[in-house]
């Protein structure tokens, strides 16, 4: 499980759009133009996971540079409104199995070729070959001939066997029309299809990356965006500048931006106070106490809400972490509103459902393991044989994770006698490495931005049978059934109930533990007259004013 990117619900956030789309104190004046035109900013940032290629990034640090270097099909406005056309001129479906799509003409990659309808096929049928190990690979698992593109090792990435070679390399489901035209036919009619085209996953790739190893052209990258890759020096800092034939909505009013990888968030936190740095988009829990985040910014500060969880991942692929009485009783010791009112000075909200309740389709109050119910948590616990041995709870240590993790591992330690404790591991690319590589000993740090605005995007990347951000390796036929069913319904509606089934199966086996939905206390410098968020709460770069 990963924390990712995009976009939130139109409906959900009506109440908070406020909160999330309000813009600084700004000016209209030739002075601020001027400044704007030919500025820079440096925004926070941590060291991405891999090479920045889009279908084979699924975390934060790599995926919102992908956001800004990268436009996709479909967008998600800052207001929190419906997907709206980005690249696509249309969209168009009469069952909701076969799309025909048509992009706008005259938009260009950065290398400045032009974006076709077949840079978009390549890329899917890229993403879709399972030999090529793209991350998200199985998000286009709804079009038709996936099953034969992509394969999945039958005993695992520990085990003898590989992954049998796909008896295909494209997609069926896929084909070219014009230069401007793709046709998308689906296994079965999926009615969030639409939806989901604004994830990075779907994004263009020009010609010149199938001529390269995929992790060169990664280091350096060539989107499609409103800014170009300048320069990437590891755990230091990553540079963009304006691409000045972006002809699309949100073209960038500033020149520069540099996204500073800070290995400590409170250092980021100085440098944000001593205007060094010009967005910060978590303020430490250091600064929280008080609300002392509050007289250190005045003005400066936002408060907003996003649709993000924080979760305890289990690796199920231990044997000591694979009975589901186990995991439950771990979850039932954990006091979340201890935590949400000690730690984070209830800026958090207690979870208790498995999808935000921001997001389409998410029942809220669905997650029984979410109570805080130690006696039970003792009895599952003996039930399960115990646990021998240390419990270690790991984390990425270059953000502000540490206080509500070592709140963690106490409460287990004092709550069911387990040797207990948390642990960091100094950067997030290095923690994500060792999760996707199915190296973990113990429960994990994991979190969920949605990518998309729908509950689909809680179930089927996390708790699917070979999901994209399955990362512990969690496996139930009923869920994997119940999914696909959900995913073939021909209506949101009909999608959204079927969702709910599943998810009471994946309650009852508790693969990872909901901890608490975010709120987001971020910050900017006095240089930025003006700036909106994105619907996760992402400064949006192509809004600031200086």
């Amino acid at each position: 499980m990963r924390v990712s990117k995009r976009a939130t619900s139109a409906i959900a956030l009506s109440a908070a759009a406020a909160l999330v789309a309000s813009g600084c104190s700004s000016s209209d004046g030739d002075g601020d133009a001027a400044a704007s035109k030919d500025g820079s900013i440096v925004v926070h940032g941590v060291q991405p996971e891999n090479p920045l290629v889009p279908s084979n990034t699924t975390e934060t640090g790599g995926g919102k540079v992908i956001d800004w270097l990268w436009t996709g099909l479909v967008e998600y406005p800052n207001d929190g409104g419906a997907p709206r056309n980005a690249l696509a001129e249309s969209i168009n479906t009469t069952d909701s199995k076969v799309f025909t799509i048509k992009i706008k003409a005259g938009t260009k990659f950065h290398d400045g070729t032009e974006v076709k309808a077949k840079n978009f096929v390549d890329a899917w049928n890229w993403a879709a070959y399972s030999p090529n190990g793209a991350q998200n690979g199985t998000f286009f698992a709804d079009i038709a001939g996936f099953d034969q593109t992509y394969t999945s090792d039958p005993d695992g990435p520990d085990g003898p066997k590989k992954a049998p070679t796909p008896t295909a390399d494209k997609l069926s489901g896929l084909k070219v029309i014009d230069e401007q035209t793709f046709e998308v036919t689906l296994g079965a009619p999926t009615a969030v299809f639409p939806t989901k085209l604004g994830y990075s996953a779907f994004m263009p790739l020009p010609d010149v990356f199938f001529t390269q190893k995929p992790e060169e052209f990664g280091r350096k990258p060539i989107g499609n965006g409103p800014v170009k890759f300048v320069s990437w020096e590891d755990n230091s800092l990553i540079k963009l500048t304006r691409f000045d034939d972006y002809n699309l909505r949100d073209k960038m009013k500033i020149k520069d931006v540099d996204v500073k990888l800070y290995q400590d968030d409170n250092a980021a936190y100085a440098d944000l106070l001593a205007n060094n740095l010009d967005f910060m988009e978590v303020v430490p829990t250091s600064a929280l106490a008080g609300d002392k985040w509050k007289t250190d910014l005045g003005d400066r500060g936002r408060n907003t809400v996003t649709p993000s969880t924080a979760f305890i991942a289990f690796p199920i692929y231990d044997k000591r972490f694979q009975n589901p009485k186990l995991r439950r009783a771990v979850s039932l010791a954990v006091n979340r509103q201890e935590i949400s009112d000690k730690i984070f000075f209830g800026t958090r909200k207690p979870a208790d459902s498995w999808a935000n309740p921001l997001t389409p389709g998410a029942k809220p109050g669905n997650c029984t393991a979410c109570k805080f119910d130690p006696e039970t948590a003792k009895t599952l616990l003996a039930e399960a044989g115990g646990f021998s041995g240390e419990m270690v709870f790991y984390y990425n240590a270059d953000s502000a994770h540490k206080d509500w993790m070592d709140a963690v591992a106490q409460q287990i330690k004092t709550n069911l006698g387990i040797n207990a404790r948390a642990e960091g591991v100094p950067t997030f690319a290095v923690f994500r490495q060792n999760i996707n590589a199915h190296k973990m000993t113990g429960p994990y740090r994991a979190a969920w931005q949605q990518d998309y605005p729908d509950v689909e995007n809680w179930v089927n990347p996390l708790f699917i049978t070979g999901g994209s951000s399955n990362d512990g390796l969690y496996s139930n036929p009923e869920v994997d059934a119940l999914a696909k069913q959900a995913s073939a319904a021909p209506s949101l509606e009909a999608s959204h109930e079927a969702f709910a089934k599943a998810v009471e199966k994946v309650d009852q086996d508790v693969p990872s533990i909901p901890v608490y939905f975010y709120g987001q206390q971020s910050g900017h410098s006095e240089k930025i007259k003006k700036l909106e968020l994105n619907n996760v709460g992402e400064i949006d770069i192509t809004s600031v004013e200086l």
